[in-house]
Order: structure tokens, then C-alpha cells, then sequence
């Protein structure tokens, strides 16, 4: 398999495993995320579920509702007093942090929105490209073993940039059958339109389907557990709705050299491990000495974590690499495709041209990947499972459309008509020929 060594520390904390002396299955072995082997199982439970919300609707919520969320509600959308109560719930301290956050995140993507353009592309004939908001957007916001606000900063003010003109929101209910408050300051803080205390993949189908209650939405958002992230990809794949994109459950991969701070590291590892079991952590080090370092960092802060119990099933599949050169711990990143990708090292932005891809890159010592899941101004709904190869994190392009928009006169159809009619009598698509020819006639005459 692979060569490993064995120490003292707490056996949660996963092994030292030089790469180089592992073989090609043994390599493919050590990038395997956790869910990829129960993703059968995944699929057929949650194929389920979105087959009895397809059918049965609200009644179908309910039962699912109380099954997995074990609450019982007759109706699922928050009222104007249940926003109320969470206004005076949440403290000063904790709204103004996210308000905070909501001003950044807003300077970051305000920053880079698509805009429209129009531009001749021979005399007499306009092309351009127009952006308009897509209609009716959801989005789903964690809050199961975590709730998690900083979604709905994160969806929602993009949402609101791009103009969205129905904003829907599903989180799960707490054992109360209320919402979390300070999910709840988020979303009205963001201007999302209206919010329903639905979890899992039940609200997923429900946002997609629609119900009486729930109304279908054009576009869905949002990380969450594998059940989540596979039912957004099975309502994708129906073509029933579109998503952003695969965002299942956390990831982090560091790259750290041997003036890194083990301290930080290990922060950093743990930080992503304790979102749920199904996360996965992976350090890369060209410096044995370093490694050694994060292991007993990670032995000593794991000990002291209120979560730690969920944090140790993340690391029990979790990976400490040694690599002979840091260009090797590139190539292993770009293989991995992380979700957010940590570079502590000592000129961090002169590796940056290394990296091929990832959903985020957080730079040197003093970025942790914690900013940017709450208010550096980035976005956190990232790519994960290897996804970030060829999907980006949510922006505010990925709330709008681009429609292209052209016109021609007499001159422009005099122009450019007869190379449309080469090319569509070379298709054998005469109709389409004549349609420009008789123009052509016409505009000459």
C-alpha cells in the first residue's frame, strides 16, 4: 500500500504518509473523498425523497419533516412575527458583526458584476449582449449540527445584487419548530422574499418541484450534506431546475512549507473537520519536521474542541502528506481539485501561477480559510468534490443571464448575407439560405 509511520499521538490524528512511496492505487486511495463510498446508497435514499415531495407535495414535507427533523409544522413558512422575535433574539454584537460582513461581501461582488455590451460587428449590423436577473431564485442555508447565517449573507446578497425578483429560502427547523434567529436576521438583512423551515433534500425537492405551499423556483443555491448536494444534482440532471453547482461537504487542503506556524495549520485542519464527518482535510509538506509538528498541534487543539467529536470522524479520513518539492504538492492539489486551498508559505502569491484549480485560495500565514467563510468579502459556496475543476464559487453572474441580442439593416444583410448563404447551402439548409437571400434581393434592388 503505503509507507506510514506510527507514533504516540491520539489515534484520531491520521498518520504521516510519504507520497512517494506510494503506488498509483495507493495515491488514488489517499484523494478519495468520504462520500464517494456511500454514493450509491446516497442516490437511491435520496431519489426517494424527491419522488414522494414530486407526488405528494406538502403532505410529503410534513412526514419527511417530522421523520428527519423530528418537529411536527402545519405550515412551513416563517411569519412576520416569528422575524420578529429573531430581531430581539440575536445579539447586538453577533448583528453587527453581520452587517459588517454583508458590506464586505457586497464591495467584493458588486466589484466584479457582469455587464452588458454592444459592439458593430460589420457596417450595419449590431450584436450585443444584455443581463437580466433570473426570475425566482432559492436558496438553502445549512443549520444542522451548525446553523449557518453566513449562507445567507453569502446567497443572498448576490441575489440581491443581481436583482432577483423572488428570493425563496429553505433551513431547517430546531427541535422547536422555529428557525434560527440569527438565519433568519440574515436573510432580512439580504432581502430575501420569503423563508420556510425545510431541511435535507425535502427542500430541495420542494424548491424545485414546488408545492401548494412552496413555490418552484428557476435556480437553486447553496452547500450542504451529500443528501443535499445529490438531490441538487438529480433535479439538475432531470432538467427540472438548474443549480449552481455540486457544494457538499467541506474541504480543505493546506500547502505549507517549513516556516509555516504548526499552530495555525493544525486551526486551519480543524476548522473545516468540524463541520461534519463527511469533511475531508489534506496537508501537503515538502518539511517532515512540520508535519510531526501539525500532528501534535492537532492532538493537543482537537482535545479542547466543543465539537470535537464530529471533528475526529473528519480526521479519521483526513490526510497528512509528506512531498519531496512543493512544485509536487501543486501537482497534488490540482489533482485534488480542493474546495478551498491554503498556501502557508513564505512568498504565498509567487506559487499562485501553481495553482490550476480550486473554489478559493487563501494567501500566507496570517488568511485563514475562516475569513473567508464569514466576512473577507469572498464567497463560501464553492465547488467541492473535485467539482472545482470545472464549476466556480457563486457570484453574482451566477444569479443573472446573458441574453445576445443583434439587428441588421438593408447595408448590414448586403454585407454580410451572402456569407450566411454559403455556409447554410454547405449545411444542406436551403430554407435557412433563402431566408437571407431574399433579403439580399430586396435590400438591392
Amino acid at each position: 500500500m503505503s509507507a506510514t509511520r506510527t507514533s504516540s499521538i491520539d489515534s484520531a490524528i491520521p498518520v504521516i504518509v510519504d507520497w512517494d512511496a506510494a503506488d498509483a492505487d495507493a495515491r488514488t486511495e489517499l484523494l478519495r473523498r468520504p462520500t464517494q463510498a456511500v454514493a450509491a446508497q446516497t442516490r437511491s435514499a435520496v431519489a426517494d425523497v424527491l419522488d414522494d415531495v414530486r407526488t405528494r407535495g406538502d403532505d410529503a414535507l410534513r412526514e419527511l419533516t417530522e421523520r428527519f427533523d423530528r418537529v411536527v409544522l402545519e405550515d412551513f413558512e416563517v411569519d412576520a412575527e416569528e422575524f420578529a422575535v429573531a430581531e430581539a433574539a440575536v445579539p447586538a454584537e453577533l448583528r453587527q458583526a453581520m452587517v459588517n460582513a454583508a458590506a464586505r461581501i457586497e464591495r467584493f461582488h458588486a466589484a466584479g458584476m457582469t455587464a452588458g455590451y454592444n459592439v458593430d460587428t460589420a457596417d450595419g449590423v449590431n450584436c450585443a449582449r444584455i443581463v437580466r436577473p433570473i426570475p425566482r431564485v432559492g436558496l438553502y442555508v445549512p443549520a444542522g449540527t451548525a446553523p449557518l447565517p453566513s449562507t445567507a449573507l453569502m446567497l443572498g446578497v448576490p441575489s440581491r445584487l443581481a436583482g432577483c425578483r423572488e428570493v425563496v429560502l429553505c433551513t431547517p427547523p430546531r427541535p422547536d419548530g422555529s428557525a434560527d434567529p440569527a438565519v433568519l436576521v440574515a436573510a432580512k438583512l439580504t432581502g430575501v422574499h420569503r423563508v420556510f423551515k425545510l431541511g435535507g433534500a425535502q427542500a430541495i425537492a420542494a424548491m424545485a418541484f414546488g408545492t401548494a405551499r412552496v413555490p418552484a423556483c428557476d435556480k437553486l443555491f447553496g452547500p450542504g450534506n451529500s443528501f443535499v448536494t445529490e438531490a441538487k444534482q438529480q433535479v439538475a440532471q432531470s432538467g427540472t431546475v438548474a443549480i449552481d453547482m455540486p457544494a457538499g461537504p467541506s474541504e480543505v487542503l493546506v500547502i505549507a512549507d517549513a516556516g509555516a506556524d504548526a499552530a495555525f495549520v493544525a486551526a486551519d485542519l480543524l476548522s473545516q473537520a468540524e463541520h461534519g464527518p463527511d469533511s475531508q482535510v489534506l496537508l501537503l509538506s515538502d518539511d517532515d519536521a512540520l508535519l510531526e509538528k501539525v500532528r501534535a498541534e492537532l492532538s493537543t487543539q482537537l482535545a479542547a474542541l466543543p465539537r470535537a467529536a464530529i471533528a475526529r470522524q473528519a480526521m479519521a479520513r483526513s490526510r497528512l502528506l509528506l512531498v519531496e518539492t512543493l512544485d509536487a504538492a501543486f501537482g497534488i492539489s490540482n489533482r485534488y481539485a480542493p474546495e478551498h486551498l491554503i498556501l502557508a508559505l513564505r512568498s504565498p502569491r509567487n506559487w499562485l501561477d501553481k495553482v490550476e484549480v480550486a473554489g478559493s485560495v487563501f494567501l500566507g500565514d496570517w488568511t485563514p480559510e475562516a475569513l473567508g467563510d464569514y466576512c473577507s468579502g469572498t464567497n463560501h459556496v464553492l465547488p467541492t468534490g473535485g467539482a472545482a475543476r470545472a464549476w466556480s464559487g457563486v457570484s453574482v453572474s451566477s444569479f443573472q443571464n446573458t441574453v445576445s441580442v443583434q439587428s441588421a439593416n438593408a447595408a448590414g444583410i448586403r454585407a454580410i448575407g451572402p456569407d450566411a448563404v454559403t455556409m447554410a447551402r454547405a449545411e444542406g439548409l436551403d430554407a435557412h439560405a433563402n431566408a437571407v437571400a431574399l433579403r439580399i434581393t430586396k435590400a438591392s434592388a
